[in-house]
This record gives C-alpha cells, sequence and structure tokens, in this order.
C-alpha cells in the first residue's frame, strides 16, 4: 500500500470530530431517509416495551450513504450551510429498544486523547465508572442518517445513541430530562456537541424520548453505566409515569360521598308510596308522567219511572262521544325546564332523595346518570312549568333540607 493509500484510510482515524453538535435544531418537516435497525438488542429501562411491540426494533437499520461523506470543515461540521431536519411524523420510540450494557473494546478510531477542538483540548476518559453530568443536551437528525460517526459506525437516527466529548467510544449512559423525568439508555458512539454549555448531542430518537425535540434542547444529566452495576434502571419514574400510577391509584380508592350523599343518608327513609309521576332512567332524563288523580265516585239516585205514552217516536241519531286528545308529554306541558336538586356519587342515596320529594308531594322527579372526572354520578331534577313556577319550587325542595337547586334548560 503506497504513502497516498495509507494516509487515506488514516483520516477516519484522525478526524474524530467528523461529527460535531449541529449550531441549531434540526428543521421540520423533512424527508425520513431510511429507518430504524432491528438488532433484537436488549431493553435495560423500566420494565420492557410493550406488548404489541415487533422483536428488535420496528425501523429498519441505516446502513451508510456515501453521499454524506467528507464536505467537513475545521471543527468537525458537517455541512456547515445546510440546515438538519427530521422526518414529517414522529417514530414509535416506545417500541425501540434500549441497548444493552456490555462491555466492549475501545474503537481504533475515535478514541485518540487528547485532541484538540475549536483550539480547546479534551481528554477520553479511562474509566467510566461514577462519571455523571448535567447541562444542555441538543439532538440531530436527518442530515447526519447514514454518516459515519466519529468512531466508524452508522449514525442511525431511528436508534437510541449519542454523541459525548470525553466518554470512550463506545460506551452507554443514561441520559435523563430533569424537567420532565424522561430517560433512556444511549450507546455513545460519536464525539460533540462543541458548544459551550452543551453536554451531550441525541440521536432523534432519543430527543423524541427525553421530550425535547419541541425547544430543540433540553436540561439533562448524563450518567454512565457500566454492567452489572445498580445504576442500570432509572432512579426515578418520569411525570408521565407518575401521572399514571396516579390515575390508577385513584380509581382503585373507593368513592368518598359527597356532601349531599352525606345529608340524604341522614334522613329516614321514606314511608309514602312513590307518586306515579317519579320515575327511574338510565343514561338520559327520563319521560316522566304527570301524577294521576283518582276520582271521587258519582253516586245516582233513582228516578220514579215515567208513565208509558202509546206512541211512536222516531228513532233520533246515536251521539258517539268524541275520543279525548291524548295527554300530551311532559315536555309539551311544562316544556325543558328543570330544577337539578343534586348528583350523588351513589344511585341509593339519590333513589332515597327521590322519596322523599314525592312524600312532600312534589311530582315528576327524575333521577339520570352521568359520567363526569371519570366516575358516575346519579343526577336529581324535577321538572317546572315555567321559570315563574320553578322559584316557588325551588323553595319548597330548599325547605326541605336539600339546599337551593339550580335551574337549567335542556
Amino acid at each position: 500500500m503506497n504513502v497516498r493509500a495509507r494516509c487515506r484510510w488514516l483520516v477516519p482515524g484522525l478526524l474524530i470530530l467528523a461529527l460535531a453538535a449541529c449550531s441549531s435544531a434540526p428543521k421540520k418537516p423533512a424527508s425520513a431517509g431510511s429507518a430504524r435497525p432491528g438488532s433484537g438488542t436488549l431493553v435495560q429501562g423500566k420494565g420492557g416495551r410493550p406488548a404489541h411491540c415487533p422483536d428488535g426494533s420496528p425501523y429498519k437499520a441505516a446502513t451508510e450513504d456515501p453521499s454524506t461523506r467528507g464536505d467537513y470543515r475545521a471543527g468537525g461540521l458537517y455541512k456547515p450551510g445546510v440546515n438538519d431536519s427530521t422526518p414529517t411524523y414522529i417514530p414509535n420510540v416506545a417500541c425501540i429498544p434500549e441497548p444493552e450494557v456490555v462491555d466492549l473494546p475501545r474503537s481504533p478510531v475515535g478514541n485518540k486523547s487528547p485532541y484538540v477542538v475549536l483550539g480547546k483540548q479534551y481528554e477520553v476518559l479511562d474509566k467510566t465508572s461514577g462519571y455523571a453530568e448535567k447541562g444542555t443536551a441538543s439532538y440531530y437528525g436527518a442530515k447526519f442518517h447514514g454518516r459515519l460517526t466519529s468512531n466508524r459506525e452508522v449514525y442511525d437516527m431511528y436508534a437510541f445513541t449519542a454523541a459525548h466529548k470525553t466518554l470512550p467510544l463506545p460506551s452507554f449512559a443514561r441520559v435523563t430530562n430533569l424537567d420532565n423525568g424522561e430517560s433512556v439508555i444511549v450507546r455513545v458512539n460519536d464525539r460533540g456537541p462543541f458548544h459551550d454549555g452543551r453536554v451531550v448531542d441525541l440521536s432523534y430518537a432519543a430527543a423524541v424520548r427525553l421530550g425535547i425535540t419541541q425547544r430543540g434542547t433540553g436540561n439533562v444529566e448524563v450518567r454512565a453505566l457500566t454492567p452489572g452495576e445498580d445504576n442500570l434502571l432509572a432512579n426515578t419514574s418520569s411525570r408521565r409515569e407518575r401521572r399514571a400510577a396516579a390515575s390508577v391509584a385513584a380509581a382503585a380508592q373507593p368513592r368518598s360521598p359527597s356532601d349531599m350523599d352525606k345529608l340524604v343518608g341522614r334522613l329516614p327513609a321514606a314511608t309514602a308510596p312513590a307518586y306515579a309521576g317519579a320515575s327511574v332512567a338510565s343514561g338520559r332524563p327520563a319521560a316522566t308522567q304527570a301524577a294521576q288523580i283518582d276520582e271521587a265516585p258519582v253516586t245516582v239516585s233513582a228516578l220514579p219511572a215515567a208513565p208509558l205514552v202509546a206512541a211512536v217516536v222516531p228513532p233520533r241519531p246515536v251521539a258517539r262521544p268524541t275520543p279525548a286528545p291524548a295527554p300530551a308529554s311532559l315536555s309539551q306541558q311544562v316544556g325543558n325546564v328543570f330544577l337539578q336538586v343534586a348528583s350523588f356519587a351513589s344511585r341509593d342515596n339519590a333513589t332515597r332523595a327521590l322519596g322523599q320529594l314525592s312524600s312532600a308531594g312534589i311530582v315528576g322527579a327524575s333521577i339520570s346518570d352521568i359520567v363526569s372526572g371519570g366516575r358516575t354520578l346519579w343526577r336529581l331534577r324535577v321538572p317546572a312549568a315555567d321559570h315563574a313556577s320553578a322559584s316557588e319550587l325551588a323553595g319548597r325542595i330548599a325547605g326541605l333540607g336539600f339546599g337551593a337547586p339550580q335551574i337549567v334548560k335542556d
């Protein structure tokens, strides 16, 4: 091999800075390019992935794109005049496996120590145990997809990887978003970011996982991982996980009775039968019927028989009674004005309250169920002819100890 050929093959080893952090967050949208690897790496995170996820990753492994070779500038900036971009869709990061934390030999390239970038010297760590650092994270996307990293792996924006200035290549770290608690294990296989205050440059998938793509940067902690340590699992739950756990815990707890439930629970059971106008419905207000009134029996006295007259009387046409019009429905009689007495967490209490109204001569009450805040409530309502009569009826209901009902109109 001649000198020129040897130098050509040494270039990747000397150019540790072949991929440095971008000066700004990737632009959106753009073409997605190739897809993510299907290496069935193991998950070292918070208990595995959803059951619907395929083995390995749902995205195809990235391969080197020859068009991304070269075109770098001093300081390791790749195509500084070309803006980075991200896919037009958000990848399913829940199904992308985190890399397995294993012992790996250092790459023959990308680990030169010390090295200098933009006049500043950096030293690659001999040991990663105990390393932790807080600062700003950025990310890089489609512009670099398929390009060789500093240790000559292929950058894959659909894999959980990262660039770091001093961690050995390759190595592993857990990156945690300090604002929301989300974290992800990444394979460190690149150098950067060479911007003051930034501690790590994440792959696009890792940035999506941590929730920093909207702002472009995030406040994070980078903690090195080694096999067999007790730091492979996240120390704290994320905000999303805490909310989910709180929802599950709230659903498991018995419903506490409301003040109205307690009030009705202290009332004696109704002794008078409910009026025909009271009804119970499920899902929507019941079509109640006005209470029927039994008429008193009519007594008819016997009259003396009239003397018979021998005469022929022409027959008269028999008058047929005109059928009575069908009774109007409650909504036709009184419109859609209702007095909402209360809402109950217990249907039994709502039924007892309906009985109290019926015993007091307040007819037409109905019970309907509604869902509010993830729980079922039983709503007790009484129809009113109009707003004027509703005010008088509200006073009667309040006098029974229910409080002032609310006038509503459906």
